[in-house]
Order: C-alpha cells, then sequence, then structure tokens
C-alpha cells in the first residue's frame, strides 16, 4: 500500500479526474479518497503557487558528474 498526495479536478457531471504517478499500474486499484471541506474557488490548490516561480536553465550536466554519496562525502559524511 502506498500513499499518493495529487490534486483532482470535480466536473460539473461530479466526475473525478486526476493524473496518477507513473509508477503506479493501469487497471482497477482499491483508493481513498479525503477531500476538503471546500472547493478552492481558482480550482488549483498549492501548485498555482509556483506559477510563477524562477526557474533557471543551467544547460546540462557535465558527462563526468557523479552524484553517488561515496563520491560526494568523505570518510566522515562530509
Amino acid at each position: 500500500m502506498r500513499t499518493i498526495e495529487t490534486t483532482a479536478q470535480v466536473t460539473e457531471d461530479r466526475k473525478l479526474m486526476g493524473q496518477a504517478p507513473p509508477e503506479v499500474t493501469p487497471g482497477r486499484h482499491r483508493i481513498l479518497i479525503i477531500m476538503e471541506d471546500v472547493a478552492q474557488a481558482d480550482g488549483g490548490g498549492d501548485l498555482d503557487d509556483f506559477d510563477d516561480f524562477p526557474a533557471h536553465d543551467w544547460g546540462t550536466w557535465p558527462a563526468n558528474v557523479s552524484l553517488r554519496r561515496e563520491d560526494m562525502y568523505d570518510d566522515w559524511s562530509r
């Protein structure tokens, strides 16, 4: 069992529309839905707060970069 937090849209005919993450396999699933008491007027949610979040493109990672813990930290884990 896993917990997935996402946003969903309820249409006028009361259909629930949302997007499952890629690791969820297609098919029938038993789910539990917990909704806030009041629908958000803008239909968005917390994700809308990031619409104007600054983003910078620094290009691609160098071909030889290693993000392994062993490569980033010394024997004292610093």
